[in-house]
């Protein structure tokens, strides 16, 4: 008797939890007046969540600019993740922070960008807007360019977050190229639609997770 209702806790704790799998890879960054790239990665999510498998934090390779016509870095590093939460709140999000060498040989921040991953499943091309943080006066800005370092966030992770944006100046400086393939199950039993289930389109899915205001926060 103990075991079968040790089975019924587990059958019920799996039922009222949906999964999240998305896998692919950072393709590639546009950011012509650079060289010499590599890019950090990492996941940014609710307490509601928990990591099944893979990594939730990456670094690529250095890559340099391309010489083609696009002229971009081509790093094509993959990711591969899963999640399982029992609500939408606090939604995973990737944030990345593109890094090159400055002219004294030192790292440097050189764009960060953050997007949540598609809420419905498919094969999906995000490009994410790079910005940088930059200096609150013109003797700061001065002194950065000067002796360096460019001002850059103690966590990347912060650009993930509205808290304390507002008050940030920065500027925009190239973007990220993500591909992923999105994998979602049993959302539908816990009464969320998902564009690959029951033949709902995007606009719905998205209309229909929207009734949750606080599901991207």
């Amino acid at each position: 008797q103990q075991i079968k209702m040790a089975a019924d806790v587990d059958f019920q704790a799996r039922d009222t939890v949906f999964l999240l799998m998305a896998n692919g890879q950072i393709e590639s960054a546009e950011m012509p007046e650079f060289n010499d790239l590599y890019c950090n990665y990492s996941f940014v999510f609710g307490q509601d969540w928990t990591v099944v498998s893979g990594l939730t934090e990456g670094i690529t390779q250095t890559a340099k600019r391309g010489s083609g016509a696009s002229k971009n870095f081509v790093w094509n590093f993959p990711v591969d993740i899963t999640f399982k939460s029992t609500n939408p709140f606090g939604w995973p999000q990737i944030v990345v922070s593109v890094y090159g060498l400055n002219v004294l040989g030192r790292d440097e921040v050189r764009g960060y960008g953050a997007v949540h991953l598609p809420i419905s499943p498919g094969r999906h091309v995000l490009e994410l807007p790079l910005f940088v943080p930059q200096p609150s006066s013109i003797l700061q800005k001065a002194a950065s360019f000067l002796i360096g370092p460019r001002p850059e966030f103690v966590d990347p992770r912060f650009v993930a977050q509205g808290e304390g944006r507002e008050i940030t100046r920065v500027k925009s400086e190239g973007k990220v190229k993500i591909s992923l393939n999105v994998v979602t199950k049993d959302m539908f039993k816990l009464g969320y639609r998902s564009g690959g289930q029951e033949g709902s389109s995007h606009s719905q899915q998205q209309i229909s997770l929207a009734q949750n205001p606080h599901i991207l926060s």
